[in-house]
């Protein structure tokens, strides 16, 4: 018993010095390094084998000398850092207010649905079924290809404006919405063939807002698809210059490719004055839908004060490494 206790007893520092010194690496921000972002990602995971290490450390420990105090203090700041992060949007204040159905005027609200649909994924039924029981007034997807956009050609019958952008490089967008669109524009900020939306909506009440659909990069190299390797992400920052100049409430919505306490989203949210709908609301983890244990909220919504939530939801999985995001917003007077 006293062999299966040591085994036990080693394994766990070895997990506990390994969990420390990634939630420290973490800490580090360099572009240079794609992999000081990707630490970024998984904080919710350190903070859970942080704490199951420090339980099992301490009641298994029974000699206290310098190495067993180092390593107790090495979890103890692994479990502030990552508290800080992620607590926040398990019971941190909402910064998006909170509105009952029955409380608002039905003609300023909008429902947004978000699906980065994997451009490998071929259940484009199950897709479209969710849909249509969601049926959401604006219907964002990504990772689009001509063979995604024959598979949406039915939504054309209940969205009467769109926009779209297909490609073959898992970077293409379609945007269907139930609300006319105008000022519509596709840019490129930070490589050719990786799109974002910019469009300004009427709701039915007669006021507007801008919508901005957004799908940069992802952080790690890839051979296949694009990236920014030792690039800045310049997507974000290049946004936040035309938020500056927007007159009306403004809706940032996509997969981000990146978590929202992130250095690059903090920076953009502080600089759009933006809201995440998510804190004091749950995680809401949107990938990886194939995992049962690496999952992070990548999938977001970004609003300026005049907004509320009505309803915030993951829906179902449908055969993308994403679930879908579902958020139904009002606009305050």
């Amino acid at each position: 018993m006293s062999v299966l206790r040591n085994i036990v007893f080693y394994l766990i520092i070895l997990v506990a010095t390994v969990v420390t010194l990634l939630s420290l690496a973490s800490l580090i921000y360099d572009v240079s390094y794609w992999y000081t972002k990707v630490l970024d990602f998984p904080r919710t995971q350190y903070l859970i084998v942080a704490v199951i290490s420090l339980m099992l450390f301490v009641a298994l420990n029974r000699k206290w000398r310098a190495p067993a105090i180092a390593l107790t203090l090495g979890l103890v700041a692994t479990i502030a850092i990552q508290s800080y992060d992620v607590l926040p949007y398990l019971i941190g204040k909402k910064q998006v207010t909170d509105r009952e159905a029955g409380s608002v005027d039905e003609g300023r609200t909008v429902g947004i649905m978000l699906a980065n649909v994997l451009i490998t994924n071929r259940k484009a039924q199950d897709f479209l079924e969710i849909v249509r029981e969601r049926d959401p007034d604006m219907l964002l997807v990504m990772e689009v290809d001509d063979w995604w956009m024959t598979q949406l050609q039915p939504l054309a019958d209940r969205y009467q404006h769109s926009m779209t952008y297909p490609t073959d490089n898992a970077y293409g967008m379609a945007l269907y919405s139930k609300y006319p669109l105008s000022e519509a524009e596709t840019k490129f900020f930070n490589l050719p063939d990786v799109p974002s939306f910019h469009a300004t909506v009427s709701l039915p009440s007669g006021e507007r807002f801008r919508f901005h659909g957004m799908h940069p990069v992802a952080p790690v190299p890839s051979k296949k698809y694009p990236d920014n390797q030792g690039e800045k992400e310049v997507a974000f920052g290049k946004l936040a210059e035309m938020l500056a100049d927007e007159s009306l409430p403004v809706v940032v919505a996509g997969d981000y490719n990146d978590v929202s306490w992130s250095h690059t989203a903090r920076l953009f949210q502080d600089k759009g004055q933006l809201a995440n709908v998510r804190i004091g609301r749950g995680l809401y983890n949107s990938f990886d839908a194939q995992s049962w244990v690496m999952r992070w909220p990548l999938d977001h919504f970004f609003v300026s004060p005049r907004f509320s939530v009505v309803e915030l939801d993951r829906l179902e999985a449908f055969g993308s490494d994403h679930f879908p995001m579902y958020a139904r917003l009002a606009l305050e007077e």
